[in-house]
C-alpha cells in the first residue's frame, strides 16, 4: 500500500501542471520554480583599504553600474552589487584588517604588558606616562597602590627606608592599533590596573572605558578615507 502511494505521488509530480485563471489571477495545481542561470563570482579576500581602492580603480573586473561598499566594522569592509532581477547581490570583495593583538580586559605579566604597549599603541602623552608608571616597579617593590578615580598612585620602594610616588591619570587616553592602518586610529579611554601576585609577580591590565564608542569613530574614519579615494568614480555608495 505504501509503495502504491509513493508511486502515485511520483506520477503526480511528473504530470504537467494545470494553470487556471480566476478573476484575473493565475493559479497552478503544482509549485512552479523558475529556472535561473545567474552565477555569482566568489569574493576575493583583501587585507588593506589601499588594495580595495586599487582593485576598484584598475577596472580588472566588470561590475554593476551601482555598487555598495559596506563598512561592517572597524576591521571588515565588503564590496557588493545592487540587487539584480532575482533580488540577489554579488559579493565582489571582502577586506579584513590584519592587526597586532593586545589582551585587553585581563591581567598579564609585567614585561609582556610593557612590550605590548610599546609595540601596539601609537605614541601620545598618556602612553609615555603609562610606560613610565608601569616601568618603575619591580617584584617586591610596591609598598602601596591607590586609585582615587582621578589619578592612580603607586608608592615604590627606592631603598631600604626611602620611598617615592609614581602617578598616572585615570583613565588614560590611548591609541592602540584597532582598525585599518590607512586611517587614523581612534583615541579612547582605558582603566589601568596593576597588582602583585605572590607567585606570578607584577601583573598589569587595561580595561576599555568608552563603551565601544571608538568603533563608531573608526568606521567613520574608514568611510571618509574611501570617499576621498573614490571621489572621482561614480556608481559607488559607501555606507557604515
Amino acid at each position: 500500500m505504501k509503495m502504491e502511494k509513493e508511486a502515485l505521488a511520483y506520477a503526480v509530480e511528473l504530470a504537467e501542471p494545470h494553470i487556471k485563471e480566476v478573476n484575473g489571477e493565475f493559479y497552478s495545481d503544482k509549485v512552479l520554480k523558475r529556472l535561473v542561470h545567474n552565477p555569482k563570482a566568489e569574493a576575493i579576500k583583501l587585507t588593506t583599504l589601499r588594495s580595495l581602492v586599487d582593485y576598484i580603480k584598475s577596472g580588472t573586473d566588470i561590475m554593476s553600474d551601482k555598487m555598495i561598499i559596506h563598512v561592517e566594522s572597524p576591521t571588515v569592509v565588503s564590496l557588493y552589487s545592487c540587487l539584480d532581477l532575482d533580488r540577489g547581490r554579488e559579493y565582489i570583495a571582502s577586506v579584513y584588517a590584519e592587526l597586532p593583538s593586545f589582551p585587553f580586559g585581563k591581567f598579564i605579566e609585567h614585561e609582556r604588558f610593557l612590550i605590548g604597549v610599546q609595540s601596539t599603541f601609537i605614541s601620545n602623552n598618556d602612553k609615555e606616562l603609562l610606560l613610565k608608571f608601569a616601568g618603575t616597579v619591580e617584584n617586591g617593590t610596591i609598598a602601596s597602590y591607590g586609585d582615587d578615580g582621578v589619578t592612580q598612585k603607586a608608592t615604590v620602594k627606592t631603598g631600604v627606608a626611602s620611598k617615592s610616588d609614581a602617578v598616572i591619570p585615570s583613565p588614560v587616553k590611548l591609541k592602540p592599533y584597532r582598525t585599518f592602518t590607512e586611517v587614523e586610529q581612534p583615541e579612547s579611554s582605558f582603566i589601568f590596573r596593576m597588582k602583585e601576585d605572590k607567585y606570578e609577580g607584577i601583573q598589569c591590565a587595561l580595561f576599555e572605558a568608552d563603551g565601544g564608542a571608538w568603533k563608531l569613530h573608526a568606521m567613520e574614519n574608514i568611510q571618509e578615507y574611501l570617499e576621498e579615494q573614490l571621489d572621482n568614480l561614480s556608481g559607488f555608495t559607501i555606507i557604515s
